[in-house]
């Protein structure tokens, strides 16, 4: 995908993708998954309002993070590329950011939008963000009010969706604030405008969520203080540039994590898997449905713990998902609804409302497709009840254009006596470019078709 220097959409109308895969067994062989997509998003920003040079390794060459790549140059910020996923900024404060002279398009990205509003208020520039269908479909007064109530001039359209535009001149003041939801990115927004408010800023949380935000800014220099599920930083301080190795997504390696837990005969590796304990809802949760996944060579990597996973496939159990774990895995729940239904039993999936106001409703996505295959499951206003059978009958399942339910129902297959059609899979490359190669290469039988779609 080529960026333009305006960070404008590219021009012309991206081809249709779909997945066409024929019944599997089991995955066997080594995936290294692609650079966590949440780290990625966060160096590139961190670096750009840094003093010095910041070098990232790793980085996902992914659709989303490319976009606040592109965003971050459209302000002024000098960026080099190397070899894939080495990223060099030159940063000299956020006062040498520049209001971009068109809107900045974050493509399907919430955290970019979400995060990049936090930043941009602080530094006080004037700009419009916006994205594609789906992301200006997605719920941001939980950004914009709180941006607001510390004295930031932002708005969105009248029913609360992108775009956001923010008008330069607005000082802001540090507020305490407590959070409706449990949202990593609502909390890393207000944090971040706190970075440049006055005084210092407090963010109570009902639940735990992600904390990448408050182990990178300690990496640029930046004093975070987190107490329980509070967390507070004090206006006024200076990034200092750094180096950051960003691990393997676990977010990706989720679905091959459920693909070889759920098909005895398995046997996988996935190295240099970021192992964040805010993260790793998915292997708790499959562990607790009798999951075999073996952790190796612990260590850290950019100041984040990293290990190898190793999954041995065998027969999983349903289980009622307990609510503590929800928030720990919430990216993660439509590949857990595959293993749900792999699974020998019920499984209940509830205190998950968040999954309806990402990228899809995943809840009824899920649903609908899983039905489609032949599973049996039913929606709850927070979740979902999952009747385990081991096997699906196959067809073909729409993903709604959402990356992480259309890989999820490419890893259905698994379980699947006929062939499996996923629909709408375009947007697997923002999250994990190379997905159905990767799958390909550790047994999974996947084919990619394309069609342009003005044909």
């Amino acid at each position: 995908m080529s960026i333009t220097a305006r960070n404008t959409p590219v021009v012309g109308t991206p081809d249709e993708v779909s997945y066409r895969l024929e019944p599997g067994s089991s995955l066997v062989g080594e995936v290294q998954v692609p650079g966590d997509k949440s780290m990625s998003h966060r160096a590139i920003m961190f670096g750009a309002i840094a003093h010095g040079v910041t070098e990232v390794r790793g980085f996902l060459e992914g659709e989303d993070s490319l976009h606040t790549l592109a965003a971050c140059r459209a302000m002024g910020v000098e960026i080099t590329r190397g070899a894939p996923g080495e990223v060099t900024l030159v940063g000299r404060g956020p006062a040498a950011l520049s209001a971009p002279r068109d809107t900045i398009y974050l493509g399907n990205s919430g955290t970019a939008m979400r995060l990049m509003s936090g930043l941009l208020a602080g530094i006080g520039l004037s700009c419009r963000l916006s994205g594609d269908a789906s992301l200006n479909g997605r719920p941001m007064r939980r950004v914009v009010d709180p941006l607001n109530l510390m004295g930031a001039n932002i708005a969105s359209d009248p029913d609360g969706t992108p775009p956001l535009v923010l008008s330069a001149g607005a000082s802001l003041e540090g507020i305490e604030y407590t959070c409706p939801v449990a949202s990593a990115q609502v909390k890393s927004c207000v944090l971040l405008a706190g970075l440049h408010a006055t005084g210092r800023t407090i963010v109570h949380e009902p639940g735990i969520t992600r904390d990448h935000t408050e182990r990178m800014l300690r990496g640029f220099g930046v004093e975070v203080d987190v107490d329980g599920l509070s967390a507070s930083i004090v206006g006024g301080q200076r990034l200092q540039a750094t180096a950051i190795d960003v691990p393997g997504d676990i977010s990706s390696a989720a679905f091959f994590l459920v693909g070889a837990a759920m098909t005895p005969g398995s046997r996988l590796r996935l190295p240099g898997v970021g192992m964040n304990p805010s993260r790793d809802g998915v292997i708790q949760i499959l562990r607790l449905m009798g999951a075999s996944i073996g952790i190796e060579n612990p260590g850290l990597s950019g100041g984040e713990p990293v290990a190898d996973l190793v999954v041995e496939g065998t027969r999983l159990r349903g289980i009622d998902v307990p609510r503590e774990l929800v928030s720990l895995a919430i990216d993660e729940f439509p590949a857990l609804f595959v293993a749900a239904a792999a699974a020998e039993g019920t499984t209940v999936v509830s205190g998950a409302a968040e999954l309806r106001v990402k990228e899809t409703d995943r809840i009824q996505v899920m649903v609908d497709g899983l039905h489609a295959l032949g599973a049996r499951l039913d929606a709850t206003p927070d979740g979902a009840i999952i009747q385990g059978g081991g096997r699906l009958a196959g067809g073909t399942a729409d993903s709604r254009g959402d990356h992480r339910t259309a890989m999820s129902f490419a890893i259905a297959s698994l379980i699947a006596d006929a062939p499996v059609s996923v629909l709408d899979c375009a947007n697997v490359d923002t999250s994990f470019p190379g997905f159905a190669s990767a799958a390909r290469n550790v047994g999974l039988a996947i084919a990619e078709q394309r069609q342009a779609a003005d044909a």
